[in-house]
């Protein structure tokens, strides 16, 4: 959901990489459901791990409960974002996540572009 707002609201002037340190082997439905609600289709995307090649490539990394599976290089800017996991939740309760999730996109896309 991060990545797709991301990509909507800096229209495209971050390149984002969506990764994680345990990928599920699909896209959450009731995320992608959340997320066309708001007009952005991330029905298409695919979950990958979460490299040291991804890490290393990027500017800023947002993680999400990773912890010590996450890949970790000095000088990067790194953010956890605290929030609870969609998977097997229903759509209120991802409808809630997926506005958490964007208002921390807004600040991070208004902290990056400024």
């Amino acid at each position: 959901m991060a990545a797709g707002y991301l990509k909507q609201l800096s229209g495209g002037a971050i390149d984002v990489r969506s990764a994680g340190s345990e990928p599920a082997d699909k896209i959450n439905p009731v995320a992608v459901q959340a997320m066309a609600e708001e007009g952005i289709d991330i029905a298409a995307e695919q979950p990958t791990i979460l490299t040291t090649d991804a890490v290393q490539a990027s500017d800023v990394v947002i993680t999400m409960g990773c912890g010590d599976s996450c890949p970790y290089y000095p000088g990067k800017r790194y953010e956890d974002w605290t929030l609870d996991d969609p998977a097997g939740q229903g759509i209120d309760v991802v409808r809630a996540i997926r506005n958490q999730i964007r208002q921390r996109v807004e600040q991070l896309v208004e902290e990056l572009l400024g």
